[in-house]
């Protein structure tokens, strides 16, 4: 499965593709299957591979999803989104010769999943998710449960890790118009007042090309 990137909304700046990854981690995960693919939406976190020290995808799943039992049946799609907002032809220098359009960023990692059957090592995903999500916080919570529940909280989840074998990467932020009209696009979506527009605007801003 290939996503469509037109040449103008190719990306292959690793740094904003591991931006991307690591603020916006909610995934949608799909491995292909014989009758209908199973999708999965659940947190993924870049990490090192053990490989040649290439990247990978970890995260776990409910061992009640059935999901686990087919992840090395197919290669796999981590699917993430970026911010994403409507663009009006009413922004552009002549809006009469133009149409709607969406402004988003996405990213497709391809890999097959290995489930991690070593307790040691789920418990390890598991610390890498709460770090990743509770790190920053004044008083982050901690997994502090008595050893019994701990343990069947961890035999409840199956940690899985995707080492990555490729990447495609679309940011489709006005590249194909005008300099001024990607700077008018980016105030436009500033006024709208909601939060994907205004993250948008700031992707258009460090990705688009303005300050060329």
């Amino acid at each position: 499965m290939s996503l469509y990137i037109p040449d103008a909304f190719a990306v292959t700046d690793h740094a904003a593709i591991e931006r991307l990854i690591k603020e916006h981690p909610f995934a949608t995960l799909i491995t292909p299957a014989a009758s209908e693919p199973w999708i999965s939406h659940i947190p993924l976190l870049a990490a090192e591979g053990e490989k040649q020290g290439g990247g990978m995808l970890i995260g776990h799943f409910a061992r009640s999803n059935p999901h686990w039992q087919h992840a090395g049946e197919a290669e796999s799609i981590a699917i993430f989104h970026g911010p994403h907002a409507y663009v009006s032809p009413s922004w552009y220098d002549q809006p009469a010769q133009a149409v709607p359009t969406w402004n988003f960023t996405a990213i497709h990692v391809h890999g097959t999943l290995e489930i991690v059957d070593d307790s040691l090592k789920t418990r390890g995903v598991l610390d890498a998710l709460i770090e990743r999500f509770e790190g920053h916080r004044p008083a982050p919570w901690r997994l502090a449960l008595p050893d019994r529940q701990r343990d069947a909280m961890i035999g409840a989840i199956v940690a899985f890790k995707m080492p990555i074998r490729r990447i495609d990467a679309k940011f489709k932020l006005s590249q194909n118009r005008s300099r001024n009209d990607r700077l008018r696009v980016i105030a436009a979506l500033r006024d709208e007042g909601y939060s994907e527009a205004t993250q948008t605007a700031v992707w258009m801003h460090a990705y688009a090309g303005v300050d060329e």
